[in-house]
């Protein structure tokens, strides 16, 4: 993909798609050369809008449709004197020529191009679901769903039944279901993955399923939706691979999307395994006339070295400016790999995630640490304070892969410090040391992002061993299981056969826990993995063979839902 034989200026600038990327790029370019022509070519109507807002609009709280609709052709000629085509399709690159075939209404033309930029996004994946034509059948990705779901909810009797099902429980999927259910709904979920929310490490998703299910949200987990057809009364029937029917006047599909990178193909660009188009740093593809940009571009995941699409607006966004840049030989920032940062909120829960994930880690065999802690958003005496649920992973070396957060107040913050510091290779030790911003409404003076490092320099060091949620049955099967929380909170529930002496007894107790212990191994626990960890380094400096559980019983009852404690 060399640039020798690039343009140094490009007159002649023709961007195909609009919205994030495209416009980034189309934008980016005015400023920096006011002499090229730019024509923007989008086949649908809407050439900039928040497609990330179309679920808010669906709820209710963005009450002005307009207000999603962030340029339109004519404010952009006022703007930024851009030729923006909207209803224009290309149908093909002629890559000697230099041109792209244009379809429209009226005709095709073809349209001569010095620089030519591929930002047509990403199509919906049509899962093998027999029936997906049916007229209660509909997807959220553009505007015109988005009107026609609307149309679809107005029209159900406000005293009769309004049910709908959302078939794919990734972030679009969570926020169709709060919108629907926010507006009057019985709602039912479908997901063929065994827990909402896939990116989300497992452990972590019972959190929001509670959540859902607080909120009248039916789950439908481990299955997917096999067949929809007509009930008698006119509305959908939805059949599922377990044989299960749920009647519906609506249906939700949005079970993920894969590169629109068929233009590109037909011209013979170069794509990735997964059909991403295949780009250098500076967004160049193996075409030195044509950049792109966006969901349909391979990128780079910062912590396997994986390539692959990243269907996400940030991204999107920066790769149109570098592509602009690029174009005009203007000074780049070379495309740095992608975190993969996201965030949904679940009702009244927030979840959010950054890097790898267990899942990832253990599939590309890389080696690591995780780390659990539940500290409040907020000091703890100031009033509302609450817990954030923190699980990271961290390389023997210390290094921060991923982290994920589930919680009422504070995920995105934390989240997003956490993202900057996997960009910028951050340590366990350097998490321990940031100095965040503190007041009591706002933080505490060891934030949990300072906690998830303290307790990471713990276990990497191994000053505190640590045993898992996942490790229970081999604990119970070998271990001496020591809960170390009050007798209340044991009284509330506990693992079988465990002894219980509160951490501020322990000391005095030393000689039941070794006669209970009988040589075994010690399996300490408390709620959050705070008074364990006391418990585990005074049995560490016994003599005893013992570890504390990650996380604590806080984690361990979410990982493990099917668990029944004794009482």
């Amino acid at each position: 993909m060399s640039p020798t034989d690039a343009p140094s200026t490009p007159r002649r600038i023709v961007v195909v798609g609009g919205v994030a990327g495209g416009m980034s790029a189309a934008a980016r370019a005015r400023r920096l050369d006011e002499s090229a022509s730019i024509v923007v070519l989008e086949q649908s109507q809407y050439v900039s809008f928040a497609n990330c807002g179309l679920p808010y609009h669906l709820s209710g709280e963005i009450e002005d449709r307009d207000s999603l609709l962030l340029h339109t052709p004519q404010s952009l000629r006022a703007a930024l004197a851009l030729d923006v085509r909207t209803g224009s399709r290309a149908t093909a690159i002629d890559r000697a020529a230099r041109t792209v075939t244009v379809e429209t209404a009226d005709g095709t033309y073809d349209l001569p191009y010095d620089a030519l930029l591929l930002a047509p996004g990403a199509v919906a994946v049509r899962p093998p679901v027999e029936g997906l034509d049916h007229p209660a059948v509909h997807q959220l990705r553009t505007v015109p769903d988005l009107d026609a779901i609307i149309a679809s909810v107005d029209r159900l009797p406000a005293d009769g039944p309004r049910r709908a099902v959302v078939v794919g429980a990734g972030f679009i999927g969570l926020e169709a279901v709060e919108a629907l259910a926010g507006r009057g709904l019985d709602v039912a979920l479908v997901e063929l993955a065994d827990h909402v929310l896939p990116p989300l490490d497992a452990e972590l998703a019972p959190l929001l399923a509670d959540e859902l299910r607080t909120h009248g949200v039916a789950l439908h987990l481990g299955v997917s939706a096999s067949a929809v057809a007509s009930a008698d009364d006119g509305s959908a029937l939805v059949t599922l691979s377990d044989g299960t029917r749920l009647p519906a006047d609506l249906v939700v599909v949005n079970v993920g999307v894969r590169p629109a990178s068929a233009l590109a193909r037909e011209a013979g660009l170069e794509l990735g395994e997964r059909g991403g188009i295949r780009v250098d740093h500076d967004q160049r593809t193996s075409d030195p006339h044509i950049w792109a940009v966006g969901d349909a571009v391979e990128v780079v995941q910062a912590v396997t070295g994986l390539t692959g699409p990243v269907p996400l607006a940030g991204p999107a966004n920066r790769q149109g400016r570098r592509a602009a840049d690029s174009m005009l030989s203007h000074r780049t920032t070379p495309q740095a790999s992608v975190l993969g940062t996201a965030i949904v909120r679940v009702f009244g829960l927030t979840a959010a995630v950054t890097g790898a994930s267990q899942a990832t880690l253990q599939r590309a065999g890389i080696p690591h640490e995780v780390v659990r802690t539940h500290a409040g958003h907020h000091a703890g005496y100031f009033p509302g304070a609450e817990q954030v649920h923190v699980v990271a992973s961290f390389a023997p070396d210390g290094r921060l892969l991923g982290a994920q957060a589930v919680g009422r107040d504070g995920v995105d913050k934390r989240i997003d410090v956490l993202a900057t510091a996997l960009r910028a290779g951050m340590t366990a030790d350097d998490l321990a040391e940031l100095e965040l911003a503190y007041a009591p409404p706002y933080g505490s003076a060891k934030d949990p992002v300072n906690m998830l490092g303290f307790v990471a320099q713990n276990v990497l060091d191994g000053t505190l061993p640590q045993w898992h949620p996942t490790e229970l049955d081999d604990v119970l099967a070998s271990s001496l299981v020591l809960d170390v929380r009050s007798r209340a909170e044991f009284a509330r529930g506990h693992l079988a056969d465990a002894l219980n002496i509160p951490h501020t007894e322990l000391r005095e107790r030393l000689d039941e826990v070794r006669e209970a212990a009988a040589g075994r191994h010690v399996a300490v626990h408390c709620a959050s993995g705070v008074r364990s960890n006391i418990a585990t380094r005074v049995l560490v400096q016994s003599g005893f063979d013992a570890s504390n559980l990650s996380g604590g019983w806080i984690s361990l009852t979410t990982a493990r839902p099917d668990l029944t404690p004794t009482r």
